[in-house]
């Protein structure tokens, strides 16, 4: 059997990221019915840089210290930044928008690696992507009922986490060329916590002990997730990623489907085909070198 392409390896951790983070934004759903969103997501980013501390120390002190601090607070700042507009945006953007808007974040990322990090993307993986993103708009279908409308503030705010979510994902692709993905992942979540407090203290409560144990699940499959993501960008152009991103629906269906037993609906069966065709399409080109 011949030995998997460094893409084809890129893309099946991508697949493992898409996984984890499903699963993690089902438990964060959960939790946050019962805290503060904000609070959730402060924890989550904390009690991950506790989980990635052990593992990054076992190799001694000194391989702990990043070689660009500079590099690590700017993408600190932008995955903060992101997440800010994102959580104040939540209670008043519809479900179609926080879908679709969110889905673009792959188009950015794409973009940004052919003026930031000197990618070529090649007409295969740029047809993925947007093919990907199509099947998602056949999922959510923004065009129905009230959702796109008009332009809302909590539209405008989302579009504008999308390139901030991407820039620290940009950045995270040029740390991958200096850093080991455990030290990357460390020090996002220290900074991220660090940044997002002020925002957690103004509406602080106190978790109960299920609640604790529940958002230390969030911190390991968090922190795992983004292990997986530093992974795929040590391994393969970012851009060969990033149509693996709209699998995220479909495993988000299957988890509704197995958890809830929530079937889904016709136009969700004929976008997430898309998205599974598009993406295999991606991976059989990519693994003849085409």
């Amino acid at each position: 059997m011949a030995p998997l392409s460094p893409t084809i390896k890129g893309m099946l951790w991508m697949v493992a990221t898409g996984v984890l983070f499903t699963i993690l934004n089902a438990i964060m759903k959960k939790v946050s019915e019962q805290l503060d969103p904000w609070v959730v997501g402060w924890l989550r980013y904390l009690l991950g840089a506790f989980v990635m501390l052990p593992w990054v120390l076992r190799h001694g002190l000194a391989r702990a210290r990043p070689s660009s601090h500079r590099v690590q607070l700017l993408r600190g700042l932008f995955h903060t930044a992101g997440l800010v507009l994102w959580f104040a945006a939540l209670p008043v953007v519809t479900l179609a928008e926080l879908t679709a808007i969110g889905f673009s974040v792959p188009l950015f990322i794409c973009l940004g690696a052919v003026l930031f990090l000197g990618e070529h993307i090649s007409a295969t993986r740029w047809a993925a992507v947007l093919v990907g993103f199509g099947g998602v708009i056949l999922v959510v279908q923004p065009w129905e009922g009230v959702g796109f409308s008009g332009v809302s503030l909590g539209g405008l705010l989302l579009l504008g986490s999308a390139p901030l979510f991407s820039g620290s994902f940009l950045m995270a692709k040029y740390l991958t060329r200096r850093e080991p993905s455990d030290v990357i992942v460390l020090w996002q979540h220290a900074w991220v916590s660090l940044l997002f407090l002020p925002f957690a203290l103004v509406v602080w409560t106190h978790p109960s002990l299920e609640q604790w144990l529940w958002l230390s699940l969030c911190g390991l499959l968090g922190a795992a997730g983004h292990y997986c993501t530093n992974r795929a960008f040590h391994v393969a152009d970012i851009s060969a990623t990033q149509s693996i991103k709209f699998l995220d629906l479909v495993w988000a269906v299957l988890l509704g489907l197995a958890m809830f037993g929530t079937m889904p609906a016709g136009w969700t069966v004929i976008g997430g085909m898309v998205i599974m065709v598009s993406t295999l399409w991606l991976a059989r080109r990519e693994s003849r070198g085409t």
